[in-house]
């Protein structure tokens, strides 16, 4: 079972190999839908201070019947916090939000505030004290593993060149149809995990019928291939749902993709529209 198996990362801490995502679910429904996932199976659960459900995740994580130890749960330090000040307090916000003693997992959840995001201005100070924070926080035993999100080469290197701790991963937009295979190996050759969120799409994958054929080929549904894909890039998929049905099928992953067909799966092409989602500045959407 997928459950069962587990990336390294650099400071030797192992993480389950397919995560949980819980964007856009409630707070209010967030503490149910980890129930019913830890009841499932999943023991890796991705949320932010962002996402408004940290309060939901921490209390279905506690709630849930099995002991915290055995459940990865990442939070994400908000876009905009740039000085060191800030990020102290969003870290120990997202603790006391949760009320979780600790997070398996803090990462940076963007180079740039979100109003800012893919410009030109890096932020390349801002992150350095952010990242200062985070590796107190990881040295105090607040984290047990630290990294970033959304992150380019020129990001990423910021942090190695002049942080003391190196990043553990770098989460980023990464599904078939939109896999940016430069980033992915660049970040994997530092020793640093990719984690692929959306997976799916947003959903709007469901609609190629290549990728459609090509899951009827395995008599498998298009978000098992493409979380397979995913796996098979050697990343670690974070599908979003709230339906405990998708949950199981999500994790049903028992199969493997063909060298020949992963190579027609990178080549499909890119994905221009993520329908409603494309409001939101990681699907290329503008925020004023």
């Amino acid at each position: 079972m997928i459950f069962d198996e587990t990336y390294t990362l650099s400071n030797g801490v192992k993480i389950p190999k397919l995560g949980l995502g819980t964007w856009l679910i409630e707070d209010d429904k967030a503490a149910q839908a980890i129930r019913n996932a830890v009841k499932i199976g999943y023991r890796h659960i991705d949320t932010a201070e962002g996402y408004g459900n940290e309060r939901g995740v921490g209390e279905g994580i506690r709630t849930c019947g099995v002991a915290r130890e055995e459940i990865f749960v990442t939070t994400k330090l908000e876009a905009a916090y740039k000085t060191y000040e800030e990020a102290i307090s969003g870290i120990d916000g997202s603790l006391k939000t949760s009320g979780l003693d600790y997070f398996d997992m803090m990462i940076i959840h963007a180079p740039q505030p979100w109003t800012d995001f893919h410009e030109d201005d890096h932020f390349f100070e801002g992150n350095r004290e952010a990242w200062r924070a985070l590796e107190e926080a990881y040295q105090a035993g607040k984290l047990r593993a630290i990294g970033v999100s959304n992150f380019e080469q020129v990001d990423l290197d910021n942090l190695l060149e002049h942080g003391t701790v190196k990043p553990m991963v770098n989460q980023i937009l990464a599904h078939v149809s939109n896999t940016p295979f430069e980033l992915i190996d660049y970040t994997q050759s530092k020793g640093i995990l990719v984690e692929a969120y959306s997976p799916v799409a947003h959903g709007e994958i469901l609609k190629s019928q290549e990728i459609t054929a090509m899951a009827e080929k395995y008599s498998v549904t298009v978000p098992q291939l493409c979380i397979r894909y995913c796996l098979q890039l050697g990343t670690l998929p974070l599908p979003k749902t709230a339906n405990p049905a998708h949950m199981r099928s999500n994790a049903a992953l028992n199969f493997e993709i063909s060298d020949a067909d992963m190579e027609t799966l990178k080549e499909v092409e890119r994905i221009k529209n993520y329908g409603e989602a494309s409001i939101f500045p990681v699907y290329g959407g503008k925020l004023k």
